[in-house]
């Protein structure tokens, strides 16, 4: 039996959102290794070209804003147009952190995490899988949709309330979207990293409290980026074809 490692993404077209840095840069890396054509959409536009660069000709560099929908949008379109071809995998990992006190965020911050968080998601994903069903996915069963989510969904911690309710909304959009999309052969599943050395916190964790905060964790450990590959591979892949709705944890026990 083949290893999860060794699947292939040939003939793939993926379109990730958040790709300027941390894990969507990270997937779009393992994509084109694994054969995948790759969609790199960000508002960080200089970021994701400089990626494309590194890449070569299997990425794109497209300028993408999951709080505006005419953007996301055109970034579809973009990469269709360039590939010669209909998106058939979407990695929906844009993301931000509120990082403060409920009483301390203001309307602005709190409407733009759940924006980029959770409506931001819904749109990537709706016209990914318009895209798909247009294409024929009822047909051939292709089509792929994964959803970046947040072990903090299964959590509750201080400066977390509206980060940590974004995320638990994904899950249950991802079950849901799987249930409405499951008969025109788009599978939607959502994978929950714990915490994972990706720069998101920043040099925080190099503080003495980011040290605790590591070291309260049964392992003392963070969760390396690459442990993630695997799972998310599989899940953009034909192998996956039966697997639909589910929520995948890969935190390491962090949460237990």
């Amino acid at each position: 039996m083949a290893s999860v490692n060794d699947i292939r993404l040939d003939g793939r077209l993926a379109l990730i959102t958040g790709a300027s840095s941390g894990f969507g840069a990270h997937f779009a890396r393992v994509f084109v290794a694994a054969g995948a054509r790759v969609a790199l959409g960000a508002r960080r536009k200089n970021l994701v070209d400089a990626l494309a660069e590194e890449l070569g000709p299997a990425a794109l560099p497209l300028e993408l804003n999951v709080e505006d929908e005419s953007s996301i949008i055109k970034a579809f379109d973009a990469a269709e147009e360039h590939f010669g071809a209909a998106v058939d995998t979407v990695i929906a990992n844009a993301g931000r952190a509120s990082g403060a006190r409920a009483t301390d965020i203001e309307g602005s911050e709190a409407r733009s995490t759940i924006d980029v968080n959770l409506t931001g998601a819904f749109f990537t994903a709706r016209e990914g899988a318009r895209r798909m069903i247009k294409a024929g996915s009822r047909e051939t069963r292709r089509g792929r949709i994964v959803l970046i989510g947040s072990i903090t969904a299964r959590q509750t911690r201080s400066l977390d309330s509206l980060y940590a309710s974004s995320k638990a909304a994904i899950a249950h959009l991802g079950r849901n979207l799987a249930r409405e999309w499951s008969r025109q052969g788009i599978n939607v599943n959502v994978v929950q990293p714990g915490h994972v050395d990706t720069g998101f916190h920043g040099t925080w964790l190099e503080t003495e409290p980011g040290k605790a905060f590591v070291n309260a964790f049964d392992r003392k450990r963070l969760v390396p980026i690459e442990a993630v590959d695997p799972i998310v591979k599989y899940l953009a892949s034909d192998d996956s074809e039966f697997m639909t709705g589910s929520i995948i944890d890969m935190d390491d026990g962090q949460s237990l």
